[in-house]
């Protein structure tokens, strides 16, 4: 039989058999209370047991202690950290924010118009098709311009027969003029003839009176007389008929060149007819709405299509507290909604000299009634620097500009310089 260890006093007991079962049995009770005894511990013992177990609680009760106010300490530093970091973060992002104006009232706008046809017919040909782009000049719609053609040459041919006659009533008025001279020639030989014949009829009165010539000779010398008088104031009547004629002459000369000018005019309205049977783009653009086609009849005014010029710009209604700062030429970051916020640049053109609603149909009437403040929008003009080639913009298609009212660098530029 093995013996067991005592723990406690560090003995070693040994137990050794004995005869006899009862005497046995006896002893062997005895040896285990005995074991049991020295096993128990003292009660001094049990005093020092409960001391430091009393101690090692309260150990522990001060680290956990102590481990609760360094976990709420650093609870605090870190809670204290993240605040501070949002709070310059906050700030940060407020003055970049301050040097930018931003709106989403913005949409792409143009001055498109309407292709209308000037003159009547039938449609010969439609050169485009719809939403294309076109170049200045190039052609859109065309109609049947044999008409046209045909008043173009009777235009040409009614000036044709205005120049010719003015050229024939020229040449009548030089003839009037050769015919006034030969009467100035004839009034001059009469005056001559009638010198002589006064001479003459002086001399033969004279020789008359004194008994030497005949009374039928002196007579005869007065008749000439009167006759060389007369034919003077022939020719003198003929000369005044001349001249009033030629005169006659320079008004029909101003007659036929009024016909002229009016026959030339005929042929410049000619000549526009038949340009306007040729539609074409004036400035590049592209074609929307396209209506016309092949055949279709159309009146003078009749719209064919519409054109949107390349020349686009944006219109930003702007609160009116967000205007302080802002000047034509600022810069501005623009964002389209159509293409996933694809940003272009431009800058500002122009602030409109009053709100939207000052130019509105029905303006707003303040004087009567109930008055409630409300912000008004100003409509501002951003022209755009850098158009994509690769993307189709039209007027309405909404954007959202950007606009850098202070020049200055914010917090986090001067930082990402930096960095």
């Amino acid at each position: 039989m093995s013996a067991p260890q005592d723990e406690t006093f560090g003995k070693l007991i040994v137990l050794e058999p004995k005869p006899g079962g009862a005497v046995a049995n006896n002893e062997q009770d005895s040896i285990v209370a005995r074991q049991e005894q020295a096993e128990a511990p003292l009660p001094g013992d049990q005093a020092y047991v409960g001391d430091d177990t009393e101690r090692a609680v309260d150990n522990s009760d001060a680290e956990e202690a102590k481990g609760r106010g360094s976990r709420r300490l650093r609870m605090l530093l870190i809670g204290g950290s993240a605040l501070a970091v949002a709070a310059v973060a906050g700030y940060v992002y407020w003055d970049n924010g301050a040097h930018y104006e931003s709106t989403d009232d913005a949409f792409i706008a143009a001055r498109q118009y309407a292709v209308s046809s000037r003159v009547a017919g039938y449609i010969s040909l439609v050169a485009v098709t719809d939403n294309q782009h076109v170049t200045a000049g190039e052609m859109i719609a065309r109609i049947d311009d044999r008409d046209y053609q045909t008043s173009l040459e009777q235009a040409q041919a009614q000036v044709a027969a205005a120049n010719a006659n003015i050229q024939n009533t020229q040449a009548q008025k030089q003839v009037q003029q050769a015919n006034i001279e030969e009467a100035k020639a004839q009034i001059e030989q009469a005056k001559a003839n009638l010198v002589f014949a006064q001479q003459q009829n002086d001399r033969y009165q004279t020789l008359m009176k004194s008994g030497s010539g005949t009374i039928q000779e002196a007579q005869q010398y007065t008749s000439q007389l009167h006759q060389q008088q007369a034919t003077l104031n022939t020719n003198e009547a003929s000369l005044t008929a001349a001249q009033r004629q030629l005169d006659a002459y320079d008004f029909q000369i101003a007659s036929a060149q009024a016909t002229l000018k009016q026959d030339q005019a005929q042929l410049d309205q000619a000549k526009l007819n038949l340009s306007y049977t040729m539609m074409t783009a004036v400035q590049p653009g592209r074609v929307a709405q396209l209506s016309a086609s092949d055949g279709q009849y159309v009146q003078t005014g009749s719209n064919l299509a519409m054109f949107v010029p390349d020349k686009l710009w944006v219109t930003a209604n702007f609160k009116e507290t967000q205007l302080d700062q802002m000047r034509p030429g600022q810069p501005v970051t623009l964002t389209i909604d159509a293409y996933g916020g694809r940003t272009i640049y431009g800058h500002v053109a122009s602030v409109q000299p009053g709100s939207g609603t000052a130019f509105s149909l029905l303006p707003a009437e303040n004087a009567t009634g109930n008055y409630v403040k409300i912000v008004q929008r100003v409509p501002v003009k951003i022209e755009l620097d850098d158009v994509p080639s690769d993307v189709t913009l039209g007027p309405g298609m909404s954007v959202v500009p950007t606009v850098r009212t202070d020049a200055s660098l914010s917090i986090w530029e001067s930082l990402r310089d930096l960095l």
